[in-house]
């Protein structure tokens, strides 16, 4: 599996995207859904990420956007469905936080869901090193946000 950082104009990584951002606001009241559209990840100055095999399918995409010169905020973390169960994710994460660091970026924080649906992405995190933190940047206290960060 290849980690690479490419446009969120490419064909499969924009229909990936959409298909996350459609479930994102179809689980989620509109006041607390943090979803990002690929027009909106592009406008903050996201680096988009990308999981693909071997024979270049997409497996999996996310987003990192700087907050500041040393954090930046996960974003849009998705797995296609017929990549889930296979560590895709585990790997996406883990070459992102070796890239931010790389790049000089100390801390990653993120936003997820609290409810039962985002309990996979929850435990992704959590195995990754991301321990609970109060809301971050300009996010509210919402009891439908779970608020995530990894310093290193």
């Amino acid at each position: 599996m290849i980690v690479t950082v490419e446009t969120p104009d490419t064909t499969d990584v924009a229909a990936l995207l959409a298909v996350h951002e459609a479930l994102m606001r179809g689980q989620t009241p509109a006041e607390s859904c943090h979803v990002r559209s690929a027009d909106d990840l592009r406008a903050a100055n996201g680096q988009v990420y990308t999981l693909r095999s071997e024979a270049g399918a997409l497996l999996a995409i996310a987003a990192l956007v700087p907050l500041s010169a040393t954090h930046e905020e996960l974003k849009s973390m998705h797995t296609a469905q017929a990549a889930r169960g296979r560590g895709a994710g585990r790997a996406l994460l883990d070459g992102m936080i070796s890239d931010a660091r790389s790049r000089g970026v100390t801390r990653i924080s993120l936003e997820t869901g609290s409810g039962p649906e985002h309990d996979a992405a929850r435990a992704l995190y959590a195995k990754a090193g991301f321990s609970e933190t109060a809301p971050f940047a300009d996010y509210p206290d919402d009891p439908l946000s779970t608020y995530m960060t990894r310093a290193f």
